[in-house]
């Protein structure tokens, strides 16, 4: 069934509906799923998706509380985005998928790793924290938000990640149009569960292959976190993208695709697609 976007609506077996897109070849293996960040949306990587090769099956899905997904006030724990995400593939008939994860995304995508390993071909971490518990600087500021959320804070906030000058502005946009999708219930809802969740790697071993990419300047992520990440997963590649801040796949999309096309040609050659 078509769904808003011209993407693909699925009803999933936890109880939410919601929208992924596909790009690529369906017969590309492994698929590749493609998670975006806190207040973002499938529409995330459109940037990224025009410098993968068609032969490569990716999938972009709004996660519960943005873009086209259903927002319900609950359900935003990282036990239950990871249920979301396993949904998915059950809807889309994937035993299983390369995850990619921006950011939160990434948080999400250690869940799924730890909760259902036999579902991850792999993952590529991009700008993704180890743990999100502790509040950050702006946690004052969406104690304030109320709906309608007033779109001069949206794109403040969102400056607040990166320099938006180093965006084109058609993206930056972008990025705040899918921010003000969120109701202010949903903003609080998120950010809540993703600071009270367990961090993944603190509840079981990631086994899948890994690849982490940051961004040297991320001033939101200290650097010493991702190490921690790595170090928690055995066999994890990290690679640090200079003069990068916190949005790697926002900031550096190209250089972000030709290392998930690696990534995937590395794998082939383990045998593991």
């Amino acid at each position: 069934m078509a769904g808003a976007g011209g993407g693909q609506l699925l009803d999933l077996s936890t109880g939410i509906t919601t929208v992924v897109s596909e790009h690529g070849h369906r017969d590309g293996s492994p698929a590749v799923l493609l998670l975006h960040g806190w207040a973002g949306s499938r529409r995330s990587f459109a940037a990224l998706l025009p410098l993968l090769p068609q032969r490569v099956r990716a999938v972009t899905v709004d996660l519960r509380g943005h873009g086209d997904a259903d927002k319900p006030t609950t359900g935003y724990d990282l036990p239950t985005l990871a249920a979301d995400v396993i949904a998915v593939l059950d809807a889309l008939g994937m035993p299983e998928a390369v995850l990619v994860g921006a950011s939160s995304g990434g948080y999400v995508a250690q869940q799924v790793a730890v909760t259902a390993p036999d579902r991850v071909a792999g993952l590529v971490l991009a700008g993704a924290p180890r743990d999100l518990r502790g509040l950050p600087p702006f946690a004052d500021e969406l104690a304030g938000i109320s709906d309608p959320v007033d779109p001069a804070w949206a794109r403040t906030f969102t400056a607040g990640f990166t320099d938006l000058d180093r965006l084109p502005a058609w993206y930056v946009d972008l990025m705040v149009e899918d921010a003000l999708r969120l109701p202010a219930s949903v903003w609080m809802a998120s950010f809540d569960g993703l600071n009270r969740s367990r961090p993944p790697t603190d509840g079981g071993m990631i086994t899948a292959p890994t690849l982490v990419v940051s961004g040297a300047r991320d001033a939101l992520l200290a650097r010493d976190q991702t190490a921690a990440m790595v170090e928690a997963i055995p066999g994890a590649e990290w690679i640090e993208y200079a003069d990068t801040g916190h949005l790697v796949l926002e900031e550096q999309p190209a250089q972000l695709a030709a290392d998930v096309v690696s990534f995937l040609a590395e794998l082939a050659g383990d045998g593991r697609s």
